[in-house]
């Protein structure tokens, strides 16, 4: 079974291998922090600029096309700020559903070109931020963003995907 259960509602996706990146983006990120993958689940939308600015609009108040945007399924955050969130728990007999994801194919595309990335490897760094989000990581104060980036270049590394915080943009 997937760790990442798919649903592609824009049609430019297919034959990209959103499905693929997404899948390995997770695994990576989750073997990474030492959970094991077939514990839990995530839930993944690849859509268009129309649909993820209404999601936007609906749950951040910004009316605008954005990249990814994650929804955990709880409040995973840590309480000291800089620290890492609980681990969640699961079980490979009934995984724990980590939350949702939605990517937007229009502005994935778009950064991709401008930051001279291929989309595979922008897209799986979405994937894997949005997933550390899912665990409860945050880059909302500057000791919390510290350790996600961190940890997104770790794990992109091991994918052979370079530091995306050093690229220029």
């Amino acid at each position: 079974m997937p760790l990442v259960e798919l649903c592609v509602e824009d049609p430019r996706w297919d034959g990209l291998g959103l499905a693929a990146w997404a899948e390995t983006a997770a695994t990576a990120t989750l073997r990474h922090l030492n959970l094991p993958e077939d514990h839990f689940s995530i839930s993944a939308m690849g859509c268009n600029a129309a649909r993820i600015s209404a999601l936007n609009a609906d749950f951040r108040g910004k009316p605008s096309p954005t990249n990814v945007l994650s929804w955990p399924s709880e409040d995973r955050a840590a309480e000291i700020i800089g620290a890492h969130p609980d681990r969640p728990e699961g079980c490979a007999d009934d995984p724990a559903e980590l939350g949702d994801i939605a990517i937007c194919y229009d502005t994935c595309m778009q950064e991709a070109a401008d930051q001279h990335k291929t989309p595979g490897d922008h897209v799986t760094h979405l994937m894997v931020h949005a997933t550390l989000h899912l665990l409860g990581y945050d880059h909302i104060e500057d000791e919390d963003a510290a350790l996600m980036e961190a940890l997104e270049t770790e794990i992109l590394a091991k994918l052979g995907i370079a530091d995306p915080y050093l690229c220029d943009v």
